[in-house]
């Protein structure tokens, strides 16, 4: 008895961190796992073994055979074809989220959203709409597609291989399409005829310019003689001013140059095209005597030319700057670029940029070259928009790439192969083939979601241990008392899917997966179906943007708030509940 509230205490704890979001999930997870462990519920032998799980391995796997298809230039090629839509939402919604649930079926689908927002946002640009009206529907689209296979998503490889723990034989790796692909299919329609209307409509930017008002905060100086900047390299100016001013542009014998270099000396009668606010700027004249040499409007195309580009860009979940200042960044000195400005949530940052701490979500726009930009977006793990380059790949290295991909679905799916080791072969062979380098394949791995899995494993395990997971289920069937099990079954996948709302979704499933089967034992039922309900639950995060990556890398970019996502995510959630339920129950009955 004590050890079953040692554990339900460390996991309330461990859900208010994870709703908190103060330290991130990884960090969260092995807290909970360092206090069972410390307390004599796990045995330290025991640990670690989370991280040698086949659900472990799978995941790492699956993330590395997705970036060899994608190098390959695979997705890249069905992305580019939806340039060629007409100008219909419906038509361009349906496309866009069949397009996203079908290669989140077999890669990861953070992914799978990362390909296609850029293209969703172009979309939205040229036919002058919001990027809101793409994003929230594209994201939700990444989640349903993830339903059809045992690799679309962490919670089906968990459920999988929590199957073959207790009965002997995991879920193969289309058991879960009967289901997935309904769902889908109708979660699909919804959206595309219905779901997108519901999306609360605000004036939302179409163009980087209209984003982040480059016009109102960029300005052009002159550097009179007098001035105590003559002499001074560029990269001095934080040390003469606490100013946050950055200096996009100077011109000099009427020659404009962009992002000029860190060690220039400035000399009268230069001009500095500078981005700063209005307070920030008065104390940069005042402290440098500089003058304002404005007598012309600067627009956001003036400060690219053809080999300095504006992007935008988004600070995914997984990133390193995240927390981070753009003081510690210091793009300047490290790339020769710029950071102009910062949008969350759909409105420009006011606040100076020196002490802006980064999220996720957060839209940046970005001034330097091709180079930098490029060796920055894959250092910092941004997400371009729009002007993204599409990597098209040789059909050599396409077919080589879809081969080896092939041959293990083939093999896990005829059950040749585990999974894991189906899928740990292909990942190898596309680095000995050179799809991909052995840099790019351990960088491709989630390692904050492979360090949750290994540490909330035997978190899970303990629960059932000591009888926790039992009293769960018997609190569930005191609720659903005299209930039929369609109903039973329908309230357990509704509690799942509200627990994967607030903390991440393979969490969700590791800790009800052996409620589960503590319930289908208490209803004298087949576990399958309730395993499948976890399954399905727990990757039905629609209704806020913190349950899934997908929901957070799409809010800063389609200017989306808390409370928007539940007004098309509530009906989503209700149609997966009850069209789920049944589905389930004629392909896996009770």
């Amino acid at each position: 008895m004590i050890g079953q509230t040692i554990v339900f205490v460390t996991l309330v704890l461990a859900l208010v961190l994870f709703v908190w979001g103060r330290w991130r999930y990884d960090v969260v997870a092995l807290l909970a796992l360092l206090a069972v462990t410390v307390s004599g519920i796990v045995r330290p032998e025991d640990a670690f073994l989370g991280f040698g799980h086949a659900a472990v391995v799978t995941v790492a796997a699956v993330l590395v055979a997705s970036k060899g298809l994608k190098n390959a230039g695979l997705i890249d090629v069905i992305a580019g074809r939806v340039g060629s839509l007409g100008n219909h939402p419906v038509l361009q919604l349906a496309t866009l989220t069949v397009m996203v649930a079908a290669v989140s079926g077999f890669m990861n689908n953070i992914g799978a959203l990362a390909i296609l927002m850029p293209v969703a946002v172009q979309i939205a640009r040229e036919g002058n709409r919001s990027p809101g009206m793409y994003l929230m529907p594209l994201a939700a689209g990444s989640l349903l597609g993830g339903l059809v296979t045992v690799i679309g998503t962490p919670p089906n490889i968990i459920i999988a291989t929590y199957r073959k723990d207790v009965t002997g034989e995991a879920f193969r790796m289309f058991d879960f399409a009967p289901v997935g692909l309904g769902l889908t299919a109708a979660g699909v329609a919804f959206i595309a005829l219905v779901g997108w209307r519901l999306i609360p409509k605000r004036s939302s930017s179409t163009s980087p310019d209209a984003l982040f008002e480059i016009e109102a905060y960029t300005t052009e100086l002159r550097v009179p003689p007098g001035s105590r900047l003559v002499g001074q390299t560029l990269q001095e100016l934080e040390t003469l001013t606490d100013a946050d001013v950055v200096v996009v542009g100077l011109v000099r014998d009427n020659e404009k140059t962009l992002v000029p270099a860190n060690l220039t000396q400035l000399r009268a009668d230069d001009h500095l095209i500078v981005e700063a606010g209005s307070q920030d700027l008065r104390d940069f004249i005042g402290a440098t005597g500089v003058q304002l040499a404005g007598d012309k409007e600067i627009a956001g195309r003036d400060l690219g030319s053809a080999h300095v580009l504006l992007q935008e860009a988004v600070v995914t979940g997984d990133s390193p700057v995240i927390d981070s200042t753009v003081r510690d960044l210091d793009l300047r000195r490290r790339y020769g670029m710029n950071l102009l400005a910062v949008a969350r949530r759909g409105e420009r940052v006011r606040n100076r940029l020196r002490g802006i701490r980064f999220q996720p979500g957060d839209v940046l726009l970005l001034q330097g070259t091709r180079t930098a930009i490029r060796d920055a977006l894959a250092a910092f793990r941004f997400l371009p928009l729009a002007e993204r380059n599409l990597e098209f790949g040789r059909p050599s290295r396409i077919v080589l790439a879809l081969g080896i991909f092939g041959i293990a679905i083939g093999l896990a799916s005829t059950g040749a192969l585990q999974v894991q080791v189906a899928f740990t072969a292909a990942a190898v062979a596309m680095v000995v083939v050179g799809l991909l380098s052995l840099r790019e394949a351990y960088e491709s791995i989630d390692w904050p979601i492979i360090v949750l899995l290994g540490a909330m494993i035997p978190i899970g395990d303990a629960l059932e241990r000591t009888g926790g997971a039992r009293r769960v289920a018997d609190q569930i069937l005191a609720v659903s008392l005299d209930l039929p099990v369609p109903a039973t079954l329908a309230l357990f996948m509704l509690v799942t899917m509200g627990l994967s709302n607030v903390v991440n979704n393979a969490a969700a499933a590791v800790l009800m997966a052996p409620i589960a089967l503590s319930l289908a034992a208490g209803l004298g039922a087949s576990a399958d179906p309730f395993l499948m309900a976890v399954a399905v639950g727990a990757s039905s995060a629609f209704l806020t943007p913190i349950g899934h990556q997908s929901n957070t890398l799409v809010m800063g970019p389609g200017g989306y708030r808390f409370g928007d996502y539940w007004q098309m995510g509530l009906p989503l959630s209700l149609l997966v509940v009850l069209l789920g339920v049944p589905l389930i129950l004629r392909v896996w009955p009770a």
